[in-house]
């Protein structure tokens, strides 16, 4: 515990290494601030904080890694508690995001350096070659269709569930509606051929059809001969962008738990055995079945089916201590969806506790329970099968009961908690973020906030910010209201139009901080 007589102390040792530490004299000074702010991640956190800011006037530098924006939400079927289509409620606000004036949509891109302090950082955008023309692209999918190697690799969006082309959108509606080419998969990106069409010729192809002439399969890719804007470009190369901002707003959202950090549930081993994100895919108009739920194993209705919790999180052998809150919800609604489709099914929900916390989660889950969902309090100890089946067994306790239960199931869903996403240790690099780790209460990784209780949304770093499941777990309501209140702090901020730079310690005295042994011995030194 900091006692009185600590703080004193410390605050002795702070003003005087500022007074005695430094070579020269220096001041606070004030500087311009650049009226543009970052935002790194492009998912509904990050959506909702760039509308803000360019509504208010200001110019928004929008960076997402992958192809197109809206980030996991997108790939919902339905939102707790109020059951509101997920398509419905976010493809609005994607549009809004590509059509505003003040906002630069950087998509396929990545923050690789960031120097400076508040009101003028200076930022480097590595842009990835997308192969196809942004300006000129229609998104009419005659590419994807004429690729020799299409419907060959998973469609991330789909949860690897449907198959795609190395040309692509993720999904229908996406925002930029441009399509473009994994360099891994597309064979003319990769080795420099595709059929009999070399990269010479398809260049000498591309300039037959800005003339207006007609190109063969023998002078160029099928997908170039089908694109009537000639939008497909290989000679196409990465590119960086400097940009000069007054904020940053971290909103890289989050990846789910790898379901096989827990291996007694046979993710991966048995087909009928998938993950809440796969679920929300088959469950969803959009997905790969159209909405139609099944059994993998069989590609029949399932007649049973089990909800697993917690898995992953709150456990200290996978290393995911936490609680990710959103999981005990998300099961809820997914069952009650499961019961809506087939009304036959039996559907069992196995938990170790119930958290609704947030407004209207509890009268829900009350009202999944009242629909006939069978709730039992004892997660499962181990999934196995009978050899030629298609079904599994659920072995488990009941706790409430204090007997053991054995549940014969076509499905089993694992409710899969959340992570910081991937790629996360570069952006903590690249900002040079720090990330919870603090003894004896949190370890989980994701990015640290300045005070827990008064700064939720600002870091160590002045002018930076960080909003939604990056600053920790938290379902879609809560991420929406810390992207506003990021970008509130952000307007407030550059609306100054000036900020204080603090001076910083140029010169230390090492051998005196190096032979003291204590804050107490030292501050005792320099009084």
């Amino acid at each position: 515990m900091v006692t009185e007589e600590i703080e004193k102390r410390l605050e002795e040792i702070k003003s005087t290494i500022a007074k005695e530490s430094t070579s020269e004299s220096v001041e606070a000074r004030e500087v311009n601030i650049t009226p543009e702010v970052l935002i790194i991640g492009g998912g509904i956190t990050g959506m909702y904080a760039a509308l803000d800011v360019a509504d208010a006037g200001f110019k928004v530098h929008l960076v997402e890694r992958s192809p197109t924006i809206g980030g996991h939400m997108a790939q919902l079927d339905k939102t707790f508690p109020t059951l509101d289509c997920s398509d419905c409620i976010i493809t609005p606000r994607m549009v809004d995001v590509g059509a505003h004036p003040n906002i630069d949509l950087m998509t396929c891109s990545e923050v690789v350096e960031v120097k400076g302090s508040v009101g003028n950082f200076e930022v480097k955008v590595k842009r990835r070659a997308t192969y196809v023309d942004a300006t000129s692209c229609t998104g009419c999918d005659l590419c994807a269709q004429a690729c020799r190697l299409k419907n060959r690799f998973p469609n991330e969006f789909d949860q690897g569930l449907l198959k795609r082309a190395p040309v692509y959108i993720p999904f229908a509606y996406g925002i930029p509606p441009v399509y473009t080419i994994d360099p891994n998969q597309c064979l003319m990106v990769s080795r420099g051929k595709c059929g009999k069409a070399t990269l010479d010729s398809s260049r000498e192809a591309r300039k037959k059809k800005e003339a207006g002439e007609e190109v063969t399969d023998k002078e160029a890719p099928p997908c170039m001969v089908a694109c009537g804007p000639n939008s497909i470009d290989f000679d196409m190369k990465e590119r960086t962008v400097n940009l000069k901002v007054g904020t940053i707003i971290v909103s890289t959202g989050y990846d789910i738990i790898p379901p096989d950090v827990q291996p007694e549930f046979k993710y991966g081993v048995y087909p009928n055995v998938i993950h809440g994100f796969e679920f929300e895919r088959y469950s969803c108009a959009s997905g790969p079945t159209e909405g139609k739920v099944i059994n993998p194993a069989n590609g029949k209705e399932p007649k049973t089916a089990v909800f697993i919790h917690c898995v992953g999180s709150r456990n200290k052998q996978t290393g995911y201590e936490y609680c990710s809150r959103v999981c005990c919800m998300y099961l809820a609604k997914q069952a009650h969806l499961l019961l809506e489709k087939l009304p036959d099914c039996k559907i069992y929900v196995l938990y170790q506790d119930i958290r609704a916390f947030g407004k209207a989660f509890e009268e829900f889950y009350d009202r999944v329970k009242a629909e006939g969902i069978n709730y039992i309090r004892g997660l499962a100890g181990e999934i196995y099968k009978t050899a030629g089946s298609d079904t599994v067994r659920v072995r488990g306790e009941d706790t409430m009961l204090g007997e053991p239960f054995e549940i014969e199931a076509d499905l089993v869903v694992l409710g899969v908690g959340l992570r910081p996403s991937d790629g996360v240790e570069e952006v903590t690099k690249v900002l040079n973020l720090p990330r919870d780790d603090l003894e004896g209460i949190s370890n989980d990784k994701f990015f640290a906030e300045a005070q827990a209780k008064l700064r939720p949304i600002e870091t160590g770093i002045e002018g930076v910010y960080i909003a939604g499941c990056c600053q920790g777990p938290k379902d879609i309501p809560d991420s929406v209201a810390q992207g506003k209140a990021a970008a509130a702090a952000s307007i407030a901020l550059i609306a100054q139009g000036k900020a204080k730079i603090e001076p910083a310690i140029l010169e230390m005295k090492e051998d005196l901080i190096a032979s003291s042994n204590s804050l107490t011995e030292l501050s005792e030194k320099i009084r």
